[in-house]
């Protein structure tokens, strides 16, 4: 079995790189790098969207443990 080169689900493979012109390799780079910040984007995008207070920071619970457990001092 071949070993495909990454781009979006589908790809090269490493022959095919391999022999590949460099114009051509730099050009798929550009592409692909493309792609995943598009995406990347997008995903960072949809998270926001779904947790708008995702930026606080997480707290426990607002307890005093004195008043929940009996120790004795």
């Amino acid at each position: 079995m071949h070993d495909l080169v990454y781009h979006g689900g589908g790809g090269f493979i490493h022959s095919e790189v391999y022999n590949m012109p460099t114009w051509m390799r730099k050009f798929h780079i550009l592409k692909i790098n493309e792609y995943v910040k598009e995406k990347n984007e997008e995903t960072e995008k949809a998270q926001k969207q779904a947790n708008p207070n995702s930026n606080k920071s997480v707290q426990g619970p607002n307890i005093n443990p004195s008043s929940t457990y009996n120790f004795k001092k």
